[in-house]
């Protein structure tokens, strides 16, 4: 028994251990590995995978249609009572057929051709579908990984800024003992602190939940430990921005959904025209048995029974041609027309939503660069104005309320800076992502 406790006590133990060991892992990632894991886990973009192979099948199976079919058939029967055939008896106990027939359509009134060319066109629209779905993919991966990277750098920004408030108290607290500062100077340090301490917790749990987010996409278990590695954000040149919306796959995918709705009107008038068709086949039956009397040749009856089967070859040509369905073919083909008109109603609406996309994109990321520059020199400035305040300060030469005034002004400069280099980069994958260049 005391052995027993041993062993369940080291299995609790080391069960502990590794539930600690995952807790704590640690996933250092640039922003190439997450979108390589992204891309890896992301689930749409798996079943849009599954569309593109699904769509491949869908093609073969329509070309098909143009080849001859070969079928196979057998039947059996038992009849009873037996047939009566003028004073004979007709018995079909255990008769049957069997057969193999060949099909070949020779004239549909296009209707093959155009399922082809529909299921050519479902494919090229589910390539489309996973090239969206990819970008979609890559987007949330990018803003997922900036936006935690700049809930970190501001939590960082918020350590710094609560280490410089207890400098300066301790500062403060020197002065006090030799008289030269008073105790609302460091109340007010004080009182400044908490709002510090306030705002870094806050940005501790916001930078948690962006974690959470980033794991998600990246596909890592949700207590992973994220440490970017792109601690510096280079930005890209600026280059003229092109407004095009030829390669979005959402613009491919409602010119394919015109090209479709053409090619279904073609397959409902084919349904008006002659349809023709040949097959050719063997047929084998037997256990076809018939009873009677016979004459013998001298006046006498005797019974006989004749057994039939045997096999048989038979070509068929076969024309169909409808004539008269209450309207019910022309009826459809108004129903195709009027579909098609919405198809192209469709492209020449969104077409329209995609160029503001697009323009608004370009916008955004035309501004974010100015807020770039502006948020450098803003920085730049604050940080000056902050060494200036704390030299003056040691000096006597400035009031605690002056310094406090150039942190505040510090802290305010940091943080923009972070959003706008951040946002810059977001906006960089965005305007890639609405002129579909994102790869």
């Amino acid at each position: 028994m005391d052995r027993l406790k041993y062993i369940l006590a080291g299995v609790l133990l080391w069960m502990l251990c590794t539930s600690a060991g995952a807790q704590d892992s640690l996933l250092t990632l640039s922003l190439a590995e997450c979108r390589r894991m992204a891309l890896a886990y992301d689930e749409d973009l798996q079943k849009a995978g599954n569309g593109v192979r699904q769509a491949k099948l869908d093609k073969a199976i329509a070309f098909s249609a143009y080849l001859p079919k070969a079928d196979a058939n057998a039947t059996g029967a038992y009849m009873w009572p037996d047939m009566d055939m003028m004073g004979m008896k007709f018995r079909m106990h255990g008769a049957y057929m069997a057969g193999i027939a060949l099909t070949q359509p020779l004239y549909t009134g296009g209707k093959i051709r155009a399922g082809n060319r529909l299921a050519a066109i479902g494919l090229d629209c589910a390539a489309e579908n996973h090239r969206k779905v990819r970008m979609q993919v890559l987007a949330d991966a990018d803003r997922a990984y900036w936006t935690y990277i700049a809930v970190c750098w501001k939590v960082r920004m918020l350590e710094t800024y609560l280490r410089q408030m207890d400098a300066l108290r301790a500062q403060a607290q020197t002065s006090l003992d030799a008289g030269l500062a008073t105790e609302n100077d460091l109340l007010r340090i004080d009182a400044k602190r908490s709002d510090i301490d306030y705002q870094l917790q806050k940005a501790r749990n916001g930078a948690n939940l962006c974690r959470l987010s980033l794991c998600n996409v990246v596909g890592a278990d949700f207590d992973t430990r994220i440490v970017p590695a792109d601690t510096v954000i280079v930005l890209d040149a600026p280059v003229s921005l092109d407004e095009s919306i030829a390669l979005r796959p959402e613009l491919k995918l409602l010119q394919k959904q015109v090209e479709a709705s053409e090619q279904q009107l073609k397959s409902v008038r084919a349904d008006l025209l002659p349809q023709l068709g040949l097959s050719a086949g063997y047929y084998h039956f037997g256990n076809f048995k018939l009873k009677g009397m016979a004459d013998d040749g001298q006046g006498n009856y005797v019974p006989f029974t004749q057994n039939f089967k045997g096999g048989n070859w038979i070509a068929m040509a076969s024309v169909s041609l409808p004539i008269f369905h209450w309207g019910e073919g022309l009826r459809k083909v108004k129903k195709s027309k009027l579909e098609l008109a919405n198809s192209r109603l469709d492209l020449q609406k969104n077409s329209r939503l995609l160029i503001i996309e697009v323009r608004q994109a370009v916008q955004n990321l035309t501004d974010s660069r100015r807020l770039v520059e502006t948020a450098l020199r803003g920085e730049s400035q604050a940080t000056e104005n902050l060494r200036v305040m704390r030299d003056r300060y040691v000096v006597g030469m400035c009031t605690l309320t002056d310094l406090l005034d150039a942190q505040s002004q510090w802290q305010q400069a940091r943080s923009n800076l972070i959003e706008a280099q951040t946002q810059q980069k977001i906006n960089e994958t965005e305007y890639l992502h609405v002129t579909g260049r994102l790869e």
